[in-house]
């Protein structure tokens, strides 16, 4: 019996292998896990880098542009006095809806003025859709809506562009401020003669 036993050998061949493919698999383990990590960081990294150029994107470009001339009316209680000044908006292309109120008092859309006299950052407008609409104050692609801004008070009585030969015209200066999105500005000139509608260059 003891020559069969003697092929048995006592030494430790068969725990270096054992070790061997624990600590082989160990490593394939540990390299899985440190590998999702990396990923799912990364991942996670890129999202938030998505998102912040997104939210960039938005504030730099135009949700809201010009669609038509801009229109100045002549004052009825002032003769030869502008106190109103039409604007129409469409959303830019590819733009969400952007939601418009329905007057200054909504605070939705921020409407500036400016001349060589006096600058007020907030004037009192109104707005009107026009054409395609369905009855919300959201501006949709394919819809336009008309702002009837008011000319402040305490801008100078243009009236003297009518009667003073020698006069400048008047350049003024509306800047449209959405709550996302840049700046959409709109420069233009009062004609000498004021006329009860005008279309304004």
């Amino acid at each position: 019996m003891k020559g069969i036993f003697s092929i048995f050998r006592k030494d430790d061949k068969a725990f270096t292998g054992l070790e061997s493919a624990i600590v082989l698999t160990a490593f394939v383990v540990v390299a899985a896990v440190f590998s999702y990590v990396v990923l799912g960081a990364g991942f996670t990294t890129s999202d938030t880098a998505k998102k912040t150029i997104d939210e960039g994107v938005k504030q730099t470009t135009s949700s809201v542009e010009l669609a038509g001339d801009v229109v100045a009316k002549e004052s009825t209680a002032t003769p030869n006095t502008v106190d109103t000044i039409l604007v129409t908006l469409q959303l830019t292309a590819g733009q969400s809806p952007v939601d418009i109120g329905t007057s200054s008092t909504d605070g939705m859309l921020v409407v500036s003025y400016a001349d060589s006299s006096i600058y007020s950052p907030v004037v009192a407008w109104s707005s009107l859709f026009i054409g395609d609409n369905d009855g919300d104050t959201i501006l949709e692609q394919h819809e336009k809506v008309q702002l009837s801004i008011t000319v402040p008070n305490t801008t100078p009585d243009i009236a003297l562009l009518a009667t003073d030969g020698e006069a400048e015209n008047v350049e003024f200066r509306l800047e449209i401020k959405p709550k996302v999105g840049a700046i959409v500005p709109v420069t233009r000139v009062t004609p000498a003669q004021i006329d009860p509608v005008m279309v304004l260059k």
